[in-house]
Parts: C-alpha cells; sequence; structure tokens
C-alpha cells in the first residue's frame, strides 16, 4: 500500500520507521532529515542532464533520460531498501514529494513491501516545518564567559547531571574562534546544522531550562538561525568570571597538543586584527612554544571581542557568578543550584 502523508502526519506517527531519501548525493548532502538514507536515483551529474534536458529539450525528453538512468539500478534499489527497512514498511522523500518519491514508492509496493509512505511536498515541507519550529518558545539558560572558561565542558557535566542541554559548537563541529575547528571533523552546511538542531530541540521539552552557551550567531562557517538566535541574546546571561591565569591554563591544555602549523595559520588569519605586531609576537612565541605567551596576546583581543557582544545585552540581564573554581563539576552544581532557587 501506498499512502501520501504530510509532515506532521510522519513527526506525530512515523519516525520510528526508517526513511529514504531518494535526492542526489549533492541534495542530501546540503541538508537532510536526520536519520535519514540516502538512495538516489539520479547520480549529481545524472541530475544535471535530467534537468537540462528538462528546461532546453521538454519534459517528455527529461522523463525519458531518466527512465535509462534509473532502470539498470532497479534491482540494486530493492536491495539497498530491504536492508534499511527488513521489514518492508517505509518512509520515502524526494525534494516536493514530485515523480522521484512516488515512482521509487511504486516501485517498492510492486516488489513486495507492504506500505509505503510518501511525504508530501517532500524535504521542502520538512524545511518549512523546521524553520517554524524555531518560533516556539524556548526556556533558554545562556552561559557566558570570556574565551577559556570552559564553558562547554561545564555544558557536558550539566547533561550529565540530567540537565537539557544544547551544545552549539559541537553541532558545528567548530569551536568558535579562528582555532576552533582545528583537527576537528568538517563543518556541515548552515540547512543541515538547522535540521540537527531542530532533531535536538524537538527531544527536549521547551517548557523546562535548556542550557545554551552564549555563542556569536556564526559559529565557523555556520549560521544560528535568526529566529533561536535573537531569542538567545533577548534571554539572560549567566557570566562566568573566571580570572585570566586559569582561562589562560585551560586553553594551553586545548590547543598546545594540535598542529602547530594549523595554529600558526590561525594566528594569521586575525593578524590583522590582532594588529602586525602582537600577531609577529603570537608567532614568534609558538615557534618557540611559549603557549602561555600565544594564548596572553589571543585572549587580548578575544577578550574585547566578547566584551563587546556582552555590552549589548541589557545590564540587568547578565547575571555575573565569580569563579574561583577550576572543577567544572562543581561550576555544573552550582549552576543548577541557582535556577532550581529560582524555580527554572
Amino acid at each position: 500500500m501506498k499512502q501520501l502523508i504530510t509532515i506532521d502526519f510522519y513527526f506525530l506517527n512515523l519516525e520510528h520507521i526508517p526513511i529514504i531519501d531518494v535526492r542526489s548525493p549533492g541534495e542530501f548532502a546540503q541538508g537532510h532529515i536526520p536519520d535519514a538514507n540516502n538512495i538516489d536515483l539520479f547520480t549529481n551529474e545524472e541530475r544535471a542532464i535530467v534537468g537540462t534536458a528538462y528546461k532546453k529539450e521538454s519534459k517528455e525528453r527529461a522523463i525519458e533520460l531518466g527512465y535509462e538512468f534509473v532502470n539498470p539500478k532497479l534491482n540494486n534499489f530493492i536491495i539497498k531498501s530491504i536492508a534499511i527497512a527488513p521489514e518492508k514498511e517505509v518512509v520515502v522523500h524526494c525534494w516536493r514529494g514530485g515523480m522521484r518519491s512516488s515512482a521509487f514508492a511504486d516501485h517498492l509496493i510492486e516488489n513486495g513491501f507492504k506500505k509505503v509512505y510518501v511525504i508530501e511536498k517532500g524535504y521542502k515541507a520538512f524545511r518549512n516545518y523546521v524553520l517554524q519550529f524555531f518560533e516556539q518558545p524556548f526556556n533558554l539558560k545562556i552561559l557566558g564567559g570570556y574565551t577559556g572558561t570552559g564553558k562547554t565542558e561545564i555544558l557536558h557535566f550539566l547533561e550529565k547531571k540530567g540537565q537539557q542541554v544544547v551544545d552549539l559548537e559541537g553541532l558545528a563541529n567548530h569551536r568558535g574562534s579562528a582555532f576552533g575547528g582545528i583537527d576537528l571533523p568538517p563543518q556541515p552546511t548552515t540547512e543541515q546544522f538547522e535540521n540537527n538542531l531542530f532533531s535536538i530541540l524537538r527531544s527536549l521539552n521547551p517548557k523546562k531550562p535548556i542550557w545554551v552557551e552564549d555563542e556569536s550567531r556564526i559559529i565557523g562557517n555556520v549560521s544560528i538561525p535568526n529566529v533561536f538566535y535573537f531569542k538567545m541574546r533577548d534571554t539572560p546571561v549567566y557570566f562566568l568570571d573566571v580570572p585570566l591565569e586559569k582561562r589562560t591554563e585551560h586553553l594551553v591544555d586545548t590547543y598546545a597538543n594540535l598542529s602547530q602549523d594549523k595554529l600558526a595559520d590561525a594566528i594569521s588569519r586575525i593578524g590583522k586584527r590582532l594588529g602586525y605586531d602582537k600577531a609577529k609576537f603570537a608567532l614568534d612565541a609558538l615557534e618557540n612554544k611559549n603557549y602561555y605567551k600565544v594564548v596572553e596576546i589571543i585572549l587580548f583581543y578575544y577578550d574585547k571581542y566578547y566584551l563587546k557582544g556582552l555590552q549589548k545585552r541589557e545590564e540587568s540581564s547578565i547575571h555575573e557568578l565569580e569563579i574561583t573554581s577550576v572543577n567544572h563539576q562543581e561550576i555544573a552544581n552550582i549552576l543548577i543550584n541557582l535556577i532550581d532557587q529560582n524555580n527554572g
């Protein structure tokens, strides 16, 4: 049985069922439903050829070419689909619920699949659903502090203690500075970052506290969705005032063992903002493995940058906490006690 469903119906009733995205690998890489499996009807090159035929020749010629590309793959489609959905019940979608998903669903039904659900308006409907989702209110708790405060580590301890946490830098595969992408996997596209953020937020209770690190709108090459970012900026921040020497030690521990060439490249990229002399001093210190000096110079820039963003907030919305402990677990306990006292 083939059934056309809305994206709302999918999330309400069918998330437990395997989902197949039949778009090209390039479309899938740009953005996809988290946990979707890609079985591409057309390769990137084949899709381009079919698209050109549709524009320059005719719809009929494009369909004819499509069948020429797909027919040799039909048996392989069934093998892959059974591997994904051995119970032979599956959800299928393409870009906007057109011929690709419909034809693929028919092929599965003809080859023994019991139920194939096709998402009406396809991935496009999912993207609209995602962007509307960010509009709802969230009980955000913003964790702030200068570079080197250990905010990410504190977030992880909060999560271990049962708190709801969204690690934006983890989702972005980036630590949020010029040095943030060193030795980390490639970043997702902004579109996929939004999809993954949606997936995490959807698993949480929006009425209960959700801890998020105070971030710039852009993390490396990806952007936080505007609506969600403005919610973050409108939310009071718990600013952790950690002594400079403690932050320096933390950053040296984090970065000293990374690639020297990549560290040097990152310093060069912010050289103009650091100033020629400071950039040269930092590079010389790096060459001499004087990491404490490197961090001291870099923090002079990043502290000013963070303070500038902090000053754009209402002063009354900044809850400053003087932190003397370097124990991230202790700091997490302090934060939990604070929100408990304020009833979340």
